[in-house]
């Protein structure tokens, strides 16, 4: 076993040593630039603004780094992107640091310093943009909480690998010729020669200025090297600027180059676009030639090796972003998406497994920190070595590694048009969606659709709170049958994902019209070639992944409903729609009350202004003026608690192993699924469905009434592909029998599966073999993904409660790990209500 070295401990306490800053420098520069280039093509001031910005950041070396390049002068801070959006971030300044989750500092001065520089922007936006193209259906759509793209609606795209290797082979020089190449090749005839010339023209000047920020790192080092009096920490100086005044311009030609090469490249893609889920992807496959070269002929100890990788897992750990306080309730945890995936199969169908792969396992194990968010992909002929060191990490309670499935993920891909060798060369990007590096524009994550959000509406006959958002398919007395009942919550899906495209592509076009990304293009495929940014539809694949949330919900619901009301006679829809209404008797929840009474005249587009959090204030008071009631009479002796028992109680439940409700699920999905993968985007790719939450189950909870699987309104939705949180009652295995129902391979944008094991069931030798055989006997039944809590009830209770004690507890939120006591309350608790398993 690898030793941790002494420098890993000190690099984590200085990391973690102050609270996450906002800082003000970048959007001060890019305001800057923007205001030097009125009137040139966009391509070209993007490119002007990162050179800007690379040649005047603030630039720090962190005590004891061997890996270097920041993005800001604090550990962990934030920058700010103006151009996407930044009304809500103002509307935020007094509450950032009042947050129950995500909580930064920000000072006076800088606050002053950013809203003097969004007058600037006032108008300018990509988010602005996207508002304006929408069709106002589409924005009362999103009002009503049916589905948020604010993932992309307030930030940057990210989502994508790029082409590391590539850079690590020939150098950010290589990639400049490449573009000066094709400049210099173009035909003045060609109708697109304009715009080709302005993006290959943006290439060439974002290069120049990577490299110029790596210089500028490599004097820092230089002199801090002259000023220092320890010999160890001067030679590392020394050799932390030597390796920069080589790397990322030219190839890297050694294990530690090729890590500073790689980080550089991570760094700056971050500071361009303020898009999460960089994802890193197998890096275990296009490092690992050097990591072979140096340590097979003694240039490199697998101790010293080591010791750089865990660096460079610490590095991951210092890159931050701010979100809207709603986005919070969705993506808690400070989390960044940084996906590393290890082992599987190569192009040509052989296993990849090297040495490698078990370092980043041991790295995971010896930082303990949410980045990198690591995975690893299995197939028939995984060792079983790989897997018992995958279930070795999964056991420290860290929630990860998260294991995918190549037999599910390779066809799944292919079936979207990739080709057989680019589908065996798959990584993960973020969460769980599945992406060919260096090779796609995937634009994963692009929105959260509340599938139970639109069975109220079809229940409420296209109205929510008196407000017609939805199609009128029938006044819920008028169904005789479920038959009429399933085709009406059909329409209502095909109605509202229509929208959702529609809101998805406006701010796709709005992106590539305002904000296109010249460095990033430069290192995925065919953009060089076609002369064309991502943004346009540059990349060999192009995509946009939306997600729905919920199907347990739903299909457990519908269960009932076919059960309750329409087989046995227990129940009429009447009785039902009058007890979801009254919430089983408890009364409005506050998300209702928000609904009900004054949210029809509000604009719900920025979730964060001002105005709705003063309204949620003043609800929280009106709330607490409403008695709540133990049980409200429904209809006749049919109270709300006796309805909603005989709604748990009289109907299998999803997680179960039961053929007659896991069939309604996988229907459910299938009528997302099917209906998303109809439609086309703006760069010329297609939409391609995904079943995962991040954590939005819990914010869409929040946005969807009671339901009739007896779920309370507000309560959160049930996570990704997961069974309900303890509707799962007849253990591990039954619950994943139940998901490997579902239909995985259409859902090609990536299904998430989380359980949640006591600590003793993977105990010793015969814990990891149990794993083992779990995660194996999924995957032979088409499960595509599936990652482990491994951590007590009774733990997470105590962090709750004293978080002094358990500042470094990690545990798996979504598609994703995060500090817990990072976490809001409400994240906390769905994580806490998780079903907990045993073998």
């Amino acid at each position: 076993m690898v030793e941790k070295s002494v420098r890993i401990d000190k690099l984590i306490d200085d990391l973690y040593s102050v609270d996450p800053r906002i800082e003000s420098e970048r959007a001060l520069l890019i305001t800057e630039s923007y205001k030097e280039t009125e009137n040139q093509p966009m391509i070209i001031r993007r490119a002007k603004g990162l050179q800007k910005i690379l040649s005047n950041m603030s630039l720090v070396i962190r005590p004891d780094e061997l890996i270097v390049g920041n993005l800001t002068k604090s550990p962990r801070g934030t920058q700010i992107f103006p151009e996407f959006s930044n009304q809500w971030l103002e509307d935020e300044f007094d509450r950032i640091e009042k947050r129950t989750g995500d909580l930064f500092r920000i000072s006076d001065q800088v606050k002053q310093e950013l809203s003097e520089a969004f007058k600037y922007w006032r108008g300018r936006t990509t988010n602005e943009l996207a508002t304006e193209l929408m069709f106002s259906e589409t924005v009362e759509a999103m009002n009503a909480g049916v589905f948020t793209v604010g993932n992309y609606y307030f930030n940057g795209v990210g989502h994508i690998s790029v082409d590391y290797r590539k850079v690590l082979e020939i150098g950010l020089k290589g990639i400049k010729e490449e573009a000066q190449t094709e400049l210099g090749a173009l035909d003045y005839g060609d109708p697109e020669a304009v715009t080709k010339s302005h993006f290959l023209e943006s290439v060439i000047i974002s290069v120049d200025a990577v490299i110029c920020y790596a210089n500028r790192l490599a004097n820092l080092a230089a002199e801090e090297a002259s000023r220092e009096s320890n010999v160890q920490r001067k030679n590392e100086l020394e050799k932390i600027a030597t390796n920069l005044r080589k790397v990322p311009e030219y190839p890297a030609t050694s294990f530690y180059e090729a890590l500073q090469s790689f980080w550089i490249i991570q760094a700056v893609i971050q500071i361009e676009s303020n898009g999460h889920s960089i994802s890193p992807m197998r890096f275990d496959q296009y490092v690992y030639p050097l990591y072979q070269k140096d340590v097979e002929s003694g240039l490199l100890s697998e101790d010293q090796a080591q010791e750089l990788l865990d660096c460079l897992w610490v590095k991951f750990n210092d890159v931050n972003k701010i979100r809207d306080e709603g986005s919070t309730k969705a993506f808690g945890g400070y989390p960044m998406f940084q996906n590393l995936i290890v082992g599987g199969q190569n192009a040509k169908g052989i296993d990849a497994t090297n040495p490698l792969s078990y370092a980043c396992l041991t790295a995971t194990a010896h930082t303990k920190l949410p980045q990198p968010s690591i995975s690893i992909r299995v197939w028939n002929k995984t060792p079983e070595a790989l897997l018992h060191k995958a279930g070795d990490v999964s056991r420290m309670g860290l929630g990860m590694p998260a294991y995918y499935s190549d037999e599910v993920i390779i066809p799944a891909l292919e079936n979207r048009g990739i080709n057989l060798q680019d589908a065996r060369d798959y990584g993960i990007i973020g969460c769980v969606e599945p992406q060919v590096g260096g090779k796609t524009e995937g634009w994963h994550d692009a929105a959260f659709f509340n599938i139970p959000k639109v069975l109220e509406i079809t229940l409420n006959n296209g109205y929510v709170n008196g407000q017609k958002v939805g199609l009128q398919t029938g006044d819920i007395a008028s169904y005789q049958s479920y038959d009429q009942l399933e085709d009406a919550f059909r329409k209502q899906m095909e109605y509202f994902v229509k929208l959702l495209i529609n809101a998805d592509n406006s701010v796709d076009v709005a992106h590539g019209q305002r904000a296109p990304l010249p460095f990033l293009s430069s290192m995925v495929d065919c953009c060089i070639k076609k002369g064309k940014s991502l943004q346009e539809g540059g990349a060999q694949y192009n995509f946009t992944g939306p997600q729905g949330v919920g199907i347990a919900n739903a299909g457990d619901s519908l269960m009932a409903i076919k059960k309750v009301v329409f087989e046995e006679g227990k129940l009429s829809l009447a009785e039902l729609k009058q007890v979801l209404d009254s919430n089983f008797g408890q009364g409005a929840s506050i998300t209702e009350t928000a609904s009900a009474e004054n949210l029809s005249n509000i604009d719900l587009t920025n979730l964060t202004s001002e105005k709705l959090v003063d309204l949620l204030k003043q609800l929280l008071n009106d709330q607490q003026a409403v008695p709540a009631a133990a049980s409200v009479p429904a209809s006749g002796n049919k109270d709300g608690e006796y309805v909603r028992q005989l709604l748990i109680n009289g109907a299998p439940k999803f997680g179960n192993d039961n053929d007659e409700v896991d069939e309604i699920v996988r229907d459910v999905a299938l009528i997302y699924c099917e209906e998303v993968q109809k439609y086309t985007n703006p760069r010329g790719g297609t939409f391609q469905p995904g079943l995962y939450p991040v954590s939005a189950n819990v914010s869409c909870g929040m946005e969807t009434k009671a339901s009739a699987d007896g779920r309370y309104a507000g309560e959160p939705l049930a996570d990704g592909v997961s069974p309900t949180s303890g509707r799962d009652q007849s253990g591990p295995t039954a619950a994943l029998n139940s998901v490997a129902k579902l239909d995985h391979h259409i859902a090609s944008n990536g299904t998430l599966l989380n359980q949640k094991f006591h600590p003793s069931a993977l105990q010793g030798e015969e814990g990891l073999r149990n794993l083992s055989a779990l995660v194996r006997g999924y995957f032979e039944q088409k499960g595509m993904h599936v990652q482990f809590n491994v951590v007590s009830r009774e733990k997470l209770m105590d962090a709750q409660k004293n978080p002094d004690k358990y500042k470094n507890l990690v545990v798996r939120v979504a598609g994703y790990s995060a500090h817990f006591v990072s976490l809001d309350k409400s994240i906390q608790e769905d994580i806490i209500a998780r079903t907990e398993q045993v073998f």
